[in-house]
């Protein structure tokens, strides 16, 4: 039976993480009044809809109605399982979660604690296999040489934990992994090799080693570059359960520590660029890891920067790269964020320009790139003819499908003013007629905003309840509640229970105590209710509201009673009852 987490342990992880800094380290947060705000990690948006509550510890994004605890932040965010957010947030604070085996109460067996715990034990393997390289580097002539070769001093080296890893067919294997669980661990990490006859050896040999580091610091995997003549001048590590090479970008978590709130991001090739180019002062520098830019790299970008610069070579291919990268940009633009292309010279790439003219001097090229509209009417311009109607004609069936992908509102109407410039027409809604009708959900790529909720006596103690759970206390005896039939009242009752066990329990350490629960959705949005109460009238109408529920349980006894002496008579006691309710609900009317 696998083990569970201890609710102790979840509620007190959510009470020492604060919110605001796990989520600013993925969105830029700026404080306005009592909240903080930014563009939703959800949604694409140009204003800043998405808030933080440090008071309550919680999420809301009144564009999309995303909301929730810092748990849920994480699963959404970082698309994980609800224990695998558990362990990311446990891995911030160095703290381990501990799993219960529910058949005995018991701490759960290592094997299936390994299993749930998985994530953090290749993270652990991953830092030794890193230091070992580190280690190796120091002893390795040729490869000092060559990153000395490089311009590369030991500061940077030690900053990007670069190592080397021996020429040896398992010496890293012999050197790093202890025992059978960690011989499994490096299997799943992908830093082995098994051949066509079973005999395994290690995956990189004979490499400097660029450690690729999570968001969060943590290194998921490996890329290496040949100082020997081995065919392939890189390799990477292959997907694990910790690396998805296409949801990262090799340097983030470096740019990201030289400045929190980056002001732009660059997108080059490969790591040496990135090191290099950190080195002259140009710390924010990323590379994609031997793959096209996708969706997910935009998105990422977004999220913390408001202007990107896409670096490539100025041959054909490099231009090419581009141009697959545009069609991939178009769909995720925002209004609002600034996207400039970069073509080198053809005998240069980023490490060797920036040696040459220094840190000024690559500013100042990157000064005078062209952005993303530029680039774009400057590749269709090429295959057309303005001068002639056929010309015109093939410029517009080339750029309207292209600007029928975005969903940015601004940026497409000043793409379609500028195609109207070429095109010598004074009126653009000739070209919005020509794209394609969207029907009315074609561009709704944000949820609509949460409605508003019909306010019943239960969902208004539910909401006041959970944004102030010392309310709780004013309920001397939950047992009379318990008989009650009323929709709601479940989870009113086991709302309660919890405030009960739990004093001092937060508005986001109830929401991460029932994550799972199936009625989340509605606890999400009444934690994000925004009633018109003053403080100080709180508990009035909670006992008051309290008061209305009383009197329809009695209400429902009496219909109860009502009906069952028109059916099949009542008892004396029962009579009895029923006179007293009629007696105390007429007063009451």
């Amino acid at each position: 039976m696998k083990g569970h987490i201890p609710r102790d342990f979840i509620i007190d992880l959510v009470a020492r993480t604060n919110i605001l800094d796990v989520v600013s380290k993925r969105v830029k947060m700026k404080k306005k009044g009592n909240n903080y705000f930014g563009c939703c990690p959800f949604h694409n948006e140009k204003t800043a809809s998405f808030s933080i509550s440090e008071s309550k510890q919680i999420y809301y994004c009144f564009g999309c109605g995303a909301s929730g605890s810092v748990i849920n932040f994480l699963m959404e965010y970082e698309h994980l399982s609800y224990p695998e957010a558990i362990e990311e947030l446990a891995s911030m604070q160095g703290t381990q979660v501990p799993y219960i085996d529910s058949s005995n109460n018991h701490i759960a067996p290592s094997k299936q604690v390994e299993s749930r715990n998985l994530r953090r034990d290749l993270y652990t393997l991953m830092a030794k296999i890193a230091q070992f390289y580190q280690q190796q580097l120091l002893h390795a002539a040729d490869a000092k040489q060559y990153l000395a070769n490089r311009g590369l001093n030991a500061e940077i080296i030690e900053r990007y934990k670069i190592g080397f890893s021996p020429n040896e067919w398992r010496m890293t294997a012999n050197n790093v992994v202890k025992n059978s669980t960690e011989a499994a661990l490096y299997d799943k990490a992908g830093m082995q090799v098994t051949n066509s006859n079973n005999n395994q050896y290690d995956r990189f040999r004979g490499r400097i080693m660029f450690p690729i580091r999570d968001r969060q610091g943590n290194i998921i995997a490996f890329g290496g570059r040949t100082i020997g003549n081995d065919s392939a001048k890189y390799i990477n590590s292959p997907e694990t359960p910790i690396f998805h090479k296409g949801m990262q970008l090799y340097g983030l978590y470096e740019a990201l520590e030289s400045n929190r709130n980056p002001e732009q991001l660059m997108v080059v090739e490969g790591y040496m660029d990135v090191v290099s180019l950190a080195q002259y002062g140009i710390t924010y520098a990323v590379a994609a890891l031997g793959t096209a830019t996708s969706e997910e790299h935009i998105k990422l970008l977004f999220r913390v920067t408001d202007s990107v610069t896409f670096c490539y070579d100025g041959d054909t291919a490099g231009r090419t790269a581009a141009w697959r990268a545009l069609n991939v940009l178009l769909p995720c633009l925002i209004d609002g964020k600034k996207i400039t292309f970069v073509f080198l010279p053809p005998e240069d790439d980023p490490d060797s320009l920036v040696r040459k003219i220094g840190k000024a001097g690559f500013e100042d090229y990157l000064h005078h790139s062209p952005n993303l509209s530029q680039f774009l009417f400057t590749e269709l311009l090429k295959q057309v003819d303005l001068k002639t109607a056929e010309g015109k004609a093939k410029l517009s069936s080339l750029a309207l499908p292209l600007l029928e992908k975005i969903q940015a509102k601004a940026f497409k109407l000043n793409l379609l003013q500028q195609l109207g410039n070429y095109l010598g027409l004074l009126d653009i809604s000739q070209l919005e007629q020509l794209m394609d009708n969207p029907s009315p959900n074609k561009n709704n790529n944000v949820n609509p905003p949460v409605l508003q909720m019909k306010l019943t006596t239960m969902r208004i103690l539910i909401g006041l309840l959970i944004q102030y759970p010392h309310l709780a206390s004013l309920i001397v005896d939950i047992t009379p509640l318990k008989q009650v039939k009323l929709a709601g009242i479940d989870i009113f009752i086991q709302l309660l229970e919890l405030c009960k066990r739990y004093p001092n329990i937060t508005t986001a350490q109830i929401l991460a105590e029932n994550i799972e629960q199936p009625f989340y959705k509605q606890l999400s949005r009444l934690a994000t209710w925004e009633h018109c109460y003053q403080p100080d009238e709180i508990e009035t109408i909670f006992s008051n509201t309290m008061k209305e529920l009383y009197d329809n349980i009695l209400a429902q006894r009496q219909d109860e009673l009502i009906a069952k002496e028109r059916v099949s008579g009542l008892t004396s006691a029962e009579k009895k009852e029923l006179a007293t309710l009629l007696l105390v609900l007429s007063k009451k009317d």
